[in-house]
């Protein structure tokens, strides 16, 4: 296999998605990640870097955490 299509194994897709190893393998469980292009093996799946090109994860979304606080007079007087 030529060394641009190595496939990814849960260290390379949690590097990617910038995540852990096991929040990889929790989110692979919960079917939250792209099929697995060779599952020849028990319990290392292995993906395509191209799998995840035009791939988006679940859950991607609007974080209030990271958003400010609330001003005092944007919140109304009781």
């Amino acid at each position: 296999m030529a060394d641009d299509q190595r496939l990814w194994g849960y260290p390379e897709v949690a590097a990617h998605l910038g995540i852990s190893v096991g929040a990889t393998r929790s989110r692979k469980s919960r079917v939250s990640l792209p099929s697995p292009d060779d599952d020849s093996v028990p319990d290392r799946p292995r993906w395509k870097p191209s799998t995840f090109h035009n791939w988006s994860p679940v859950g991607r979304g609007f974080r209030s955490d990271l958003h400010r606080a609330a001003r005092p007079e944007d919140t109304p007087a009781i």
